[in-house]
């Protein structure tokens, strides 16, 4: 059984990582904001980096690794052959990719009308087709990058899966700044770095698995018994995928008709990513193959406990995360984006639609806790049936807002099917068993971290109000963000102590963890 204390360090050593690559990405999405603003080249890039990256959440990190961890954790805990069948799986997704990746090749101008229309008799249309041509080939690294990070993460071993991405914001970041300083064309240097980045991190987790003693070598693909089963496995799991994607085409076909809306949405997107990429993929990657072990052990008290863990950890890191970006949206966007090419209208827009992203923060991370309940099982078919409902939702209010509200119903349509989906994964646990309960820490703790998030609430709002001049003052602003954002997290910090949800030792035990 994996105790508790290894638990939470590995979702802080995951976290910690990720943090770093969400923090390298910010640097990225300033530099494009500033380099490009919201103009044809920063929609173009943000459609060509989207198609990449669509695929990989649909093959790597979603569909397949759901599939392929839980039973690759299982080989590895009874010693069955555990290295051949990942070196079957790895072959069968290369294979799948490449097929793919030449296909795209040949018709992405289709690809590109399918997420986003409104660039159709533009030139934003030709751009992103020249721009996903030369992207599209990062599918293939990243995703059997993702194989090899399932393999480490069910070993146990987080550290170099999770620090694999951080190569990509690195990559791009280090060529855009040098194609400036050397007077290139700075957008080719953005779309170039993609791919080039893709092999680097498949590089690093390949190295880290060969380390490991879990080399995988390159071969023909072939259809084992085992291939055949991860394949049905998969399916449903592929299937629901596919329908999360359909979602995020919904919301970047509405963006397209708006100008500036795509661009205006991933900047707001990638402020939410911050905390749903530090807790909720954290989260992710470690309870999944942590409850898989368990349920082949018959160990329901582990399995019970390692939920309700990452439960509480989810929501009291991620509620405060929510109340502080809904609340002070317009600064965070203004301090850190507008600059260069992004004006001030721009960072209006940006905010609003991260104001609507946030609240629908919580509903997004706690996914990350209920579905591993269900991939555990090797249950796909469920997830399935419950995002098929989720897309109807987002559909609807996505299209049917949008005359009303604009770019904005596309991130209304996100957040209000991210909590569809959340009561349905709820409801769809009541045949789990104790597995699925919450334990008398998680009813006690909860109440008194909603406490504390409406106290930082206020205390954030309140010197809002009080930092608005020095907020937008340059030279200020800087120094002005850090005091809003100091205030928040040491105000959130005493209240938990103060409303008794944690105690001093369990906060530096945290700290010390990670």
């Amino acid at each position: 059984m994996t105790k508790p204390i290894r638990l939470v360090a590995s979702f802080f050593t995951v976290g910690l990582w990720t943090l770093l690559s969400r923090v390298a990405g910010f640097v990225r999405d300033i530099m494009i904001a500033a380099f490009f603003g919201s103009g044809p080249i920063a929609e173009a890039f943000q459609v060509a980096f989207s198609l990449p990256n669509m695929f990989r959440r649909f093959f790597a990190e979603g569909a397949f690794n759901m599939a392929f961890v839980p039973m690759f954790s299982k080989k590895l805990e009874a010693d069955e052959n555990p290295v051949e069948f990942a070196q079957d799986a790895f072959a069968g997704l290369a294979a799948v990719l490449i097929v793919l990746t030449l296909i795209a090749q040949m018709f992405m101008p289709w690809f590109v009308w399918a997420m986003a229309s409104g660039f159709v008799g533009d030139t934003r249309f030709d751009t992103a087709v020249d721009f996903a041509r030369i992207c599209f080939p990062y599918i293939l690294f990243i995703s059997l990058a993702a194989l090899l990070s399932g393999v480490l993460n069910a070993s146990g071993r987080f550290a170099a899966a999770a620090a694999a991405p951080v190569f990509l914001n690195i990559i791009i970041v280090a060529a855009m700044g040098s194609a400036y300083l050397l007077g290139w064309d700075t957008s080719r240097a953005l779309v170039w770095a993609v791919p080039v980045a893709g092999i680097a991190q498949m590089g690093l987790v390949w190295y880290a698995a060969d380390r490991a003693g879990l080399r995988l070598i390159p071969r023909l693909p072939k259809m084992t018994p085992d291939i055949k089963k991860l394949a049905i496995i998969a399916a449903p799991a592929a299937l629901a995928g596919g329908v999360v994607q359909v979602n995020l085409l919904v919301g970047r076909q509405v963006a397209s008709y708006f100008d500036g809306a795509i661009q205006w949405l991933s900047v707001a997107d990638r402020l939410y990513q911050l905390p749903l990429g530090v807790v909720g993929i954290a989260i992710g990657v470690v309870l999944l193959p942590d409850l898989s072990r368990k349920i082949r052990a018959n160990d329901t008290d582990g399995g019970r406990h390692a939920f309700n863990r990452a439960a509480e950890f989810s929501l009291a890191l991620t509620l405060p995360s929510a109340a502080a970006l809904c609340i002070a949206a317009e600064p965070l966007i203004s301090v850190l984006f507008e600059r260069g090419r992004f004006t001030s209208a721009d960072s209006i827009a940006t905010a609003t639609a991260l104001a609507v992203y946030a609240c629908g923060l919580p509903a997004f991370v706690f996914q990350k806790v209920i579905q591993p309940l269900y991939f555990a099982r090797e249950d796909t078919k469920t997830p399935f049936y419950f995002a098929l409902v989720s897309m109807i939702i987002n559909l609807v209010v996505a299209v049917g807002l949008s005359y009303q509200f604009g770019y904005i119903a596309a991130a209304l349509g996100t957040t209000v099917s991210a909590w569809g989906m959340i009561i349905l994964l709820w409801l769809g646990t009541k045949n789990m068993g104790d597995a699925a309960r919450f334990d008398d820490r998680f009813v006690k703790t909860l109440p008194k971290v909603l406490i504390a998030v409406a106290i930082m609430g206020v205390v954030v709002y309140g010197v809002q109000l009080t930092l608005t001049e020095a907020l937008h003052t340059h030279g200020k602003r800087y120094i002005a963000l850090a005091a809003l954002v100091i205030s928040g997290m040491a105000t959130y910090a005493i209240a938990l102590i103060g409303t008794g949800a944690y105690s001093v030792t369990d906060i530096k035990g945290f700290v010390k963890r990670g």
